[in-house]
Formats: C-alpha cells, structure tokens, sequence
C-alpha cells in the first residue's frame, strides 16, 4: 500500500482501480461486472450527489462526488480493458467537447452575451454535433435511462426547438383539464393497461407545463417528496405523544396534525 500513498491522487484512483479488477489478484465482485451492472449505482450515486446537494451537506457532497467520480473510473477501466479506449480518452473528450461548446470563451467570439443567448448558441452547436453523428431523427438521442420524467421534459423541448410546441401556457393548462377528464372517464369504464395509459398522458402534460413554466419537474417532485416526508414524520411524532402510531390513527386525525404541520412551515 506504500507505493499508493505517493500516487498524485487521480493516479492513486485509477491504480487502485486496475488492482480491483486484477483477474487473478483482485476482488472477485469488481472482476466480474460489466457495464450493464454498474450502470444502476452510477445512476443511483448521481442521485445521492443531487441529494446531499439538496440537503446543503457540503462534506457529504465531497464523498458522494468521489462515489460519483468512481464511477466513471470503473466503467472506464473495464472500457480500457476491452480495448474501447482509457480514463484519459475520457478527459480529453469531455474537455474537447466544452471547448467547442464555448467559443465566446475559448474562440474568438464576444462573450458579452446574455445567459439566454448562451444556452441558444450552446443547443446550436449540440444539434451540429448530432448532425455529425448521423443521427436521424429529433429525438433520437435523448436517452433512453433517464428516469421517465425527466426524458419527458427533454422529448419536449428537443420537440420544441423545431417549432412543435403550445405557443401559449394556458394550451397547456387546457390540455392537462382534458387529460385529467379522459383520465376520469378511463377509471369508470376502461382497463387497467388504458388506465396507465391515460395516467400517463397527464403525467406527459404536467412535465410539459413545467417546462412552461421554467421548473425542473424532478426538483419540483423530489421537493414536494422531501415536504411530504418531513410533515408525515411530523404526525407520526404527535401521535407517538399520545401514545398512537399511524394505524391506530384516522384520516380526521393525521388531516388536522398535518394541517398543523403545514401552518407550523414544515
């Protein structure tokens, strides 16, 4: 372990990685997994790096951006090992790509711009480089993992930026007025499978009008699930004052002490 102490850190990191995935002297779990099998902790570490974000815990984000960072060791090592390409591909590719995606910072154009304009000339250069990749259609390439509404707010605005969009918000709110009846009329007299069906048009509005609306539909829902965990904790704690839990409880009573919980700014 000596030599690894000496290691600049980023080269301790990919050592420390190599050894792992050793086939004859490393740790059998880590030789054995693929990219498909790490592919959800990477998903789940970049969750956990959003949470600590969330929750402003600066020395937990330190470590959830290592776990993060990890990540992307791993799926490069087993790439490097497959022959694909390295960590340093990795790098040079990232960094390339920002270079080009900021001239008015690396190039010769003004940067006396708005953030507005930034974020057009920045879609601008992505649609070159999908261009360039012989990508067929709009949305070919938004991805296929993201979790399902966060893809629908990029379906559509990558639908958007070629014009197919409500011009006004209050089409949208229309839209999500007729979805919520279709979806009322399902529940009386449809299948289950259309039922889903139709849950899931209205959940496809509510991300649009998001969009609209300038909000991140996953911090929006991720916020209101942190609001409601908080206040439900609030119940249970004044029922375990009187000596209840949850389900001794009736819905008057957790209505009241969630009531109360919202009027005390939980």
């Amino acid at each position: 372990m000596d030599d690894l102490a000496t290691l600049p850190p980023l080269e301790r990191l990919r050592t420390i990685m190599a050894r792992l995935r050793d086939p004859v002297t490393g740790c059998p779990w880590d030789v054995e997994q693929t990219f498909a099998t790490i592919a959800p902790y990477t998903i789940e570490e970049a969750y956990e790096v959003a949470d600590a974000i969330e929750r402003q815990d600066w020395d937990e984000l330190k470590g959830e951006l290592g776990d993060l960072l990890f990540q992307s060791v791993f799926h490069a090592r087993m790439a490097e090992e497959a022959g694909l390409f390295d960590l340093d591909d990795v790098a040079g590719a990232i960094a390339d790509k920002m270079i080009a995606r900021h001239p008015h910072v690396f190039g010769e154009e003004s940067n006396a711009k708005s953030a507005e304009q930034q974020v057009a000339d920045w879609e601008s250069v992505k649609a070159a480089e999908r261009a360039a990749k012989a990508r067929g259609g709009v949305l070919d390439d938004v991805a296929m993992g993201l979790p399902a509404l966060m893809r629908a707010e990029k379906l559509q605005k990558r639908a958007a930026r070629v014009g197919f969009d409500w011009p006004e918000i209050g089409h949208v709110i229309d839209k999500i007025a007729e979805e919520a009846r279709e979806l009322a009329e399902a529940r009386e007299t449809l299948p289950q499978d259309k039922i889903e069906e139709e849950m899931g048009d209205l959940l496809f509005v509510m991300a649009n009008l998001a969009r609209h609306l300038k909000v991140d539909p996953e911090t929006a829902l991720r916020r209101a699930n942190a609001k409601f965990t908080l206040r439900f904790a609030h119940i249970e704690a004044e029922l375990a004052k009187r000596g209840k839990r949850p389900e001794d409880s009736d819905l008057a009573e957790m209505d009241a002490l969630w009531d109360a919980a919202k009027a005390a700014g939980l």
